[in-house]
């Protein structure tokens, strides 16, 4: 499996991070990107990264994310605390070498 290039959204967790080995992780904070709107947003993480990690359920509703060059994971859990969202890593570690470009996954 080849390492990617992952980012994780602000609303996340960033002990994420350490569940996501070995793929390069980053922030949309440590980015210097907090607050921009969505669409800036990738605009700026496609040229990067190739995965936009987020808990944003409502972000392909609002974004045409078929142009973009990165995949989005959507993870969908009760809340975005590490204890919530850590059941799904290994699904999304699973599914991360299957994702294209402008692929909206949800787990």
């Amino acid at each position: 499996m080849r390492a990617m290039k992952l980012l994780l959204d602000e609303s996340l967790p960033r002990g994420l991070k350490t569940l996501l080995s070995p793929h390069s992780v980053a922030t949309v904070q440590e980015q210097g990107w907090a607050g921009m709107s969505n669409g800036e947003l990738l605009r700026l993480a496609e040229e990067k990264f190739d995965v936009f990690l987020t808990a944003d359920q409502n972000l392909e509703y609002q974004q045409n994310l078929a142009g973009y060059t990165l995949a989005i994971a959507v993870l969908v859990s009760r809340t975005t605390r590490l204890a919530d969202l850590e059941p799904l890593i290994p699904k999304l570690l699973e599914v991360l070498p299957e994702l294209r470009s402008g692929e909206v996954c949800r787990l």
